[in-house]
């Protein structure tokens, strides 16, 4: 195989032609590199002549990409992008006290913030980022080194995980919610009160309808009610007293321990799914990271 440096004069004129050729423009190319035109000029020109041919279509005041540029742009994006990855994630190991989790505002909201105090206890040297989403993100693209999911593993094969908590759910009402006819003690008793629905946009979530199948009830006989795209609304209605919403038990369990939420009936769903930590197969996590990831994990011993 011949030398690569014989084939290319640098790594920079690579840089400097794939972004020629994503803007289809030298000046543009010029501005987003903070270099001169003629400078990208020059490095394009000298590597069009070490692979003797033409990259670029010049046109009066516009620049295209030919064909054979068309092709080697595709393999330089990819080669550039896994180069660009691996670089951040070794810095990261050599600099990382910084670490980004990403999760559900809900996640944030009612298992994350309690134990904020316990995790500032036991690493103390990191410096953590919670991003929250509605929806789950692209980890490698967002450059992000751990998440929460909830779901089946086989549906993420780019991902390790861990599981982190059992998918298991029973309704909850608030604690000072004292209607006329007292609380319903049974499922069917749930349906002469008003139901509060979690109606997410993108993640799918377990409906009331679900829940009430395995104990006999039909989709039919599940009235409509209150509709709440975000669970941490949701969950502040149930206090408020507008009603009965299903408890996710890892994210509610503290309210119902604190008698802040009160669980109704004794059927619970057990959907045989788990919400996991998860981080990138192919990037290579920091300490800090590392730590944060065994750190979430410990919490199922420690009874998070």
């Amino acid at each position: 195989m011949e030398p690569l440096r014989r084939l290319l004069p640098s790594i920079n004129s690579l840089v400097v032609f794939e972004v020629a050729g994503r803007l289809s423009s030298f000046s543009g190319a010029a501005r987003e590199l903070g270099m001169t035109q003629a400078a990208v000029s020059y490095a394009i020109h000298r590597l069009e002549n070490q692979l003797g041919t033409a990259l670029f279509l010049r046109e009066h005041r516009r620049v295209r990409l030919s064909e054979a540029g068309q092709r080697f742009h595709a393999d330089v994006t990819i080669g550039l992008s896994h180069i660009q990855r691996s670089a951040q994630g070794l810095r990261a190991v050599a600099t990382g006290g910084h670490v980004t989790l990403s999760c559900s505002t809900a996640f944030a909201a009612f298992w994350m913030v309690p134990r904020m105090a316990r995790f500032r206890e036991d690493l103390p040297q990191v410096d953590l980022r919670i991003q929250t989403s509605d929806r789950d993100l692209d980890l490698v693209g967002e450059g992000i080194p751990l998440g929460i999911r909830g779901g089946n593993p086989q549906d993420w094969p780019h991902y390790h995980a861990e599981a982190l908590a059992p998918e298991e759910i029973y309704p909850v009402c608030a604690a000072a919610w004292q209607p006329p006819a007292g609380r319903p003690g049974t499922v069917r008793a749930l349906l002469a009160h008003p139901l509060i629905h979690l109606e997410e946009p993108f993640r799918q979530a377990t409906t009331w309808a679900e829940w009430f199948a395995p104990a006999g009830v039909g989709a039919r006989e599940v009235p409509k009610g209150l509709q709440i795209n975000d669970y941490v609304l949701v969950v502040q209605s149930v206090l408020e007293g507008q009603g009965i919403a299903l408890g996710w038990r890892h994210l509610i369990e503290g309210l119902v321990q604190k008698g802040v939420l009160v669980r109704l009936t004794d059927h619970v769903l057990t959907t045989g799914k788990s919400f996991h930590v998860v981080w990138p197969k192919d990037a290579t996590l920091s300490r800090a990271a590392q730590d944060v990831r065994n750190w979430l994990l410990d919490q199922r011993a420690a009874g998070g």
